[in-house]
């Protein structure tokens, strides 16, 4: 089962992403950079729009080899 991701509100994510081990290593023009060592590509996320639409919360946790449910135990804990 899917879980839905709307409405996930950005310093949520951004809580997870440090959790995770990623660093934020630049912010410009209205979003942010996180990295990772292991990670082939960083992690963007828009810092201007809150709450982060659902297509990018899927394609960064894609990124980092996460689930939804991964993040839902995160979010839940």
């Amino acid at each position: 089962m899917s879980k839905s991701l709307k409405n996930i509100p950005l310093r949520l994510f951004s809580d997870y992403l440090k959790y995770k081990g990623l660093k934020c290593i630049r912010t410009k023009g209205g979003h942010e950079v996180w990295s990772r060592k292991d990670l082939g590509r960083p992690v963007i996320i828009q810092s201007h729009i809150d709450p982060i639409p659902e297509f990018i919360i899927r394609n960064n946790l894609r990124t980092i080899g996460e689930t939804a449910d991964d993040f839902y135990k995160f979010c839940c804990k």
